[in-house]
């Protein structure tokens, strides 16, 4: 089994486990060669409620220090909605690096997951 193919598994594999409800929308994570993105995303009705992504960003540093920019960046946008309580959707991603400094990010910013 090749790279693509094990992320491809385990992408779905998460997604089997967690699904967003309108009390606790999903965070979904991807990431680019180039930027990360996160949106919390209600299942139930299929919408996106709030995105983040580096390019809004207008600090310099490197690239982890950018993913908990954004991670806080997520949470300041979440809460202004209204959005306190969220699950954590790594999607095919392992969660250590970039992954996980979003997450923490987020929950710094007030976010509970």
């Amino acid at each position: 089994m090749n790279t693509k193919e094990r992320f491809i598994q385990r992408r779905k594999r998460v997604r089997a486990k967690i699904v967003g409800s309108p009390k606790r929308p999903r965070i979904s994570v991807f990431k680019s060669n180039r930027y990360l993105y996160a949106q919390i995303i209600d299942d139930a009705k299929g919408r996106t409620l709030v995105a983040a992504t580096e390019k809004e960003l207008t600090a310099k540093g490197t690239r982890m220090e950018k993913a908990g920019l954004v991670g806080k960046l997520l949470a300041k946008k979440s809460l202004a909605k209204k959005i306190k309580t969220v699950v954590f959707d790594k999607g095919g991603y392992r969660y250590h690096g970039r992954v996980k400094a979003l997450a923490d990010g987020a929950r710094k910013g007030g976010l509970e997951f």
